[in-house]
């Protein structure tokens, strides 16, 4: 059985990240979308355990998801990669930026356990723009993010935003 770990912080999930974690689904035998912590983000404005419902109801979204685990880490990648004895950890790639930092973090990965091998999967032409971040910040202006965002999920990603804007 082939797993693969599909990290992210997902602050908040995307139709972007949907769209890597069905396709990873269709390439693996199990899944794990892997909400953590990243310190190059320490200021992630939905908690950890919002993060992890927020994807768990995305899911919801996806035709076949039976093979999908969501699971949170505050530690290093390779650890948890280690403790679930996955072979592959999936990363989605926007535009060239993303894949010169993700790329160095595949090698850091791969030097710190050599089984780490990271598969690259390109974004949908549809989601090469969009971010967490850029939703957060339309969605804070009051904008329509019902388009980027699962509609399991979209009232508590707006109302958030809305009142913290306000606030």
């Amino acid at each position: 059985m082939k797993t693969a770990v599909y990290p992210g912080s997902f602050d908040p999930v995307t139709y972007g990240h949907l769209d890597i974690i069905s396709r990873a689904a269709k390439l693996f035998d199990k899944v794990i979308v892997l909400v953590s912590f990243n310190p190059a983000k320490p200021n992630c404005f939905f908690p950890l355990e919002q993060r992890m419902d927020f994807v768990q109801r995305a899911l919801v979204e996806l035709k076949n998801a039976d093979n999908i685990e969501v699971d949170s880490s505050d530690g290093l990648l390779v650890d948890y990669f280690k403790k679930r004895e996955a072979d592959v950890i999936i990363k989605g790639l926007r535009a060239m930026s993303d894949f010169e930092a993700e790329f160095q973090m595949a090698l850091v990965n791969k030097d710190l356990f050599y089984k780490a091998e990271t598969i690259f999967l390109a974004a949908d032409v549809t989601g090469t723009f969009l971010s967490s971040s850029m939703v957060k910040q339309i969605a804070a202006f009051g904008g329509d993010v019902s388009a980027f965002v699962p509609h399991t999920i979209i009232n508590d990603v707006t109302s958030k935003l809305k009142i913290k804007n306000e606030g």
